[in-house]
């Protein structure tokens, strides 16, 4: 015989946890943060439309990967600067689910974007006489549509079957944003299919792109160990370096916190690894690309030089 169970219309979000005497200070460092964040992207996109010296397929692709972290940033850490300082809060079902949608979205596409731009990298140094006919502004912009495409297709297909999932008595998520791994935990439906559906579609988006990373760099790798230069050499391992490192960076803490089986333990180490791909990687990347390339610094030099030239 079932008992009787009370529908639940909205959840309570416990934030960062039992760290309620350094919400000031944890508040003043994500917000900087933030704002940090939101500015290098932002210039980042500014700089690519505005600098003709930057209007190539790899700043291109640089651009819609900013894009990617502006999305899912501003998404998040507003809401969860808000748990902080309330040490807690409740969000609509709704509302929560819409906020997972808004997150999948950009990391979805972000994987993808991050594989196109080792494939441009390919081109450019594996068949350098070709990139000019193969990455023209027309295969980009395909590219780009699909990976943008396939992003928003996979999110809502999560979100359609997450919106069927029923939630009683239990509303309570341990953690500073909506995701799909405690909403299953507190759902009272059968969620075999929805685990199911989650494992096909991580298993597929975060392996898949990466292994093709790893084999353009592969090839990339050989090319450049037959360049007879040493310059040439270290010319071609330093446009490869920085986009290894986020490609790092962003798959490490994705694959831990979405591919490797969760544990009951891992609550706040999950919350910890979100936090990077969440907060510090969308700061992190900007500055690994503009402190390691050289076309990014001139384009950031000339653009100030125009603005204290108008200013005179």
């Amino acid at each position: 015989m079932e008992r009787n169970q009370t529908q639940v219309t909205e959840f309570l979000l416990l934030g960062l946890g039992n760290l309620h005497r350094f919400r000031i200070p944890m508040f003043i460092i994500f917000l900087t943060a933030h704002i940090m964040a939101l500015t290098s992207n932002i210039l980042v996109i500014v700089l690519v439309v505005v600098n003709k010296s930057l209007h190539s397929p790899m700043y291109f692709f640089l651009s819609q990967l900013s894009t990617c972290e502006l999305l899912f940033t501003s998404n998040l850490v507003p809401n969860m600067l808000w748990l902080i300082l309330k040490s807690g809060g409740k969000v609509s079902i709704g509302r929560c689910i819409a906020q997972f949608f808004l997150l999948a979205v950009p990391t979805i596409t972000q994987c993808l974007v991050l594989a196109a731009m080792s494939f441009d990298r390919y081109v450019a140094i594996c068949k350098p006489l070709h990139y000019t006919i193969i990455m023209t502004f027309g295969h980009q912009r395909q590219i780009v549509i699909s990976c943008w495409l396939v992003g928003l297709t996979l999110s809502f297909v999560l979100y359609v079957f997450l919106k069927r999932l029923q939630f009683c008595d239990l509303n309570v998520i341990n953690h500073f944003f909506c995701d799909i791994p405690p909403l299953v935990q507190i759902s009272c439906s059968d969620t075999y299919f929805m685990k199911l559906l989650t494992s096909l579609i991580s298993g597929s988006v975060v392996p898949f792109p990466f292994m093709f990373i790893v084999v353009t760099y592969i090839f990339i790798l050989k090319a450049i160990l037959k360049i007879p230069s040493t310059t040439g050499r270290k010319k071609a391992f330093s446009t490869c370096s920085s986009h290894l490192i986020v490609v790092c960076t962003y798959y490490g803490t994705l694959s831990t916190v979405y591919i490797l089986p969760p544990r009951e333990s891992s609550v706040n180490t999950n919350k910890g690894l979100s936090l990077l791909y969440i907060l510090v990687t969308p700061l992190f990347n900007p500055l690994v690309y503009s402190l390691r390339n050289q076309d990014i610094r001139a384009a950031v030099i000339r653009s100030l030089k125009m603005l204290s030239l108008q200013k005179l």
